[in-house]
């Protein structure tokens, strides 16, 4: 097998490098990743600490394959990371070709964020609505004077909620040269969101985001985040940590719109204790090949989620979900609402579980997956599981597969609406639920408008 193929292992002495200080171009090939390559990552102790760590986890593992049954139906064996290579330079202005999101439209804000090519290049806070806010890049938290390679302990370390979930976790954490860490503090209510924009650009290269969101016992918040790129062949690593104590409240928003050539291989994992509620909603249009895992983990009673997605699939383009709701307490409560539309030869998968752990008696988990398919080449998979370990629990699943009603269709027609018009508003109403879940006042239609122009062909992805 060549070097660089799918399941071969990834440990490569003696990489290719120029330039060492941070902010200079240096580069090397994504199969010939060194230890003393990732040191030119910089940073503080802890983080650099971290680094190494799971460059060590992911030199020794083989990639994953279809064969899989998480990787099922993904395309993951095409993805050569010979293609790929990591690249510096980044900062101010170093992705400014990526044209602005749909975030945009939000001029209430807590705070705003800006990370270009996976470094932080501008935070700002708006004064009252930040009450109980902090926003810290990676790089400027120090370490603990006693041990230089932790954070301190009143700071979350990096992964303590992702974890190690599979090699493609690692490698985004291997190559994160920063990344945002969001804190609400004990008791505080943000009165507008918290939006963080990540704009990535190069041509054959990888980038890694990592974004930490903690919210205190009793705190409220609102994040919105967009991932977006230019039209480069590109593979983006995002993952995104939520962290909620008891009685916490947190709407998340994830929009990506990354160009026609990128990959994506996103990891969201989420931890709630006694009593918190998360509403996390994923909106995905962009990318060849765009993946997001999403893990939430209810660990104490009471703890409640709801996972919504909305992708939209055109050209070739695959959208690939995988989702795990698991019930580790007592009388806790999941919900997840994933819809799909996929047209031309676009593929769409989504393929969950609801695991009930022993000890979680009172559970009520929920999970639906409905796809329109919009044209003859397209294809739609959905597979929804269970896995139940303990009894006095509600639990069901449901999925649909299927074209446009032809009622629907007829009925809009025969009142004078030109076929490809009424079509765009079965679609659009199809998703009108999940639109109107968007956390942030302006998304609704911002988001709307995304697909509408998508199902216009005027996105330009």
């Amino acid at each position: 097998m060549r070097e660089g193929a799918v399941g071969a292992p990834f440990s490569r002495p003696g990489a290719t490098l120029t330039g060492s200080a941070w902010g200079a171009s240096w580069r090397w090939v994504l199969t010939e990743i060194s230890a003393e390559a990732v040191e030119q990552l910089g940073g503080p102790e802890w983080l650099r600490a971290t680094r190494r760590e799971a460059l060590a986890r992911f030199s020794s593992a083989e990639l994953p394959t279809e064969a899989e049954e998480v990787w099922r139906y993904s395309r993951i064996d095409d993805l050569d990371l010979a293609r790929f290579s990591v690249e510096g330079g980044a900062g101010p202005g170093s992705a400014g070709a990526v044209p602005p999101g749909p975030a945009a439209v939000l001029s209430d804000r807590a705070a705003t964020v800006l990370v270009e090519n996976g470094v932080v290049t501008a935070v700002d806070l708006s004064g009252p609505a930040a009450a109980g806010l902090t926003v810290t890049p990676l790089r400027e938290l120090p370490g603990d004077p006693a041990a230089p390679d932790r954070p301190p302990a009143d700071r979350p370390r990096l992964g303590a909620v992702a974890g190690s979930a599979d090699p493609f976790v690692d490698l985004s954490t291997a190559l994160t040269a920063d990344g945002v860490l969001i804190e609400v503090a004990r008791g505080s209510v943000l009165t507008a969101p918290v939006v963080v924009s990540h704009r990535f650009s190069g041509s054959g290269v990888v980038r890694a985001a990592r974004t930490v969101v903690r919210c205190g016992a009793n705190a409220q918040a609102s994040v919105v985040e967009e991932v977006l790129s230019s039209d480069e062949l590109t593979l983006v690593l995002p993952v995104v940590e939520l962290d909620l104590e008891e009685g916490a409240n947190l709407d998340y928003a994830g929009i990506q719109a990354l160009g026609p050539r990128a990959w994506q291989i996103g990891y969201q994992a989420s931890r709630l204790g006694r009593d918190a509620a998360l509403r996390s909603l994923i909106v995905a249009l962009g990318g060849w090949y765009a993946r997001v895992r999403t893990d939430s983990r209810l660990v104490e009673t009471g703890a409640s989620t709801r996972l919504l997605a909305l992708y939209f699939g055109d050209g070739d383009q695959m959208h690939d979900f995988r989702t795990l709701q698991e019930h580790a307490a007592p009388k806790t409560t999941s919900d997840l609402l994933f819809k799909g539309a996929v047209r031309d030869t676009a593929h769409g998968v989504y393929s969950g579980l609801i695991r009930v752990r022993p000890g979680a008696a009172g559970t009520n988990a929920f999970q639906t997956n409905r796809n329109l398919v919009l044209s003859e080449g397209a294809t739609a998979w959905s597979v929804p599981n269970l896995e139940i370990e303990d009894n006095d629990v509600r639990c069901s699943h449901a999925s649909a597969v299927g074209p446009v009603d032809e009622e629907q269709q007829y009925y809009l027609e025969s009142r004078g609406v030109p076929p490809d018009a009424a079509r765009q508003l079965i679609v659009l109403g199809f998703f009108q639920d999940l639109l109107r879940m968007a956390p942030a006042p302006g998304m609704h239609e911002a988001v709307r408008e995304l697909v509408a122009a998508k199902l216009e062909g005027r996105d330009g992805t």
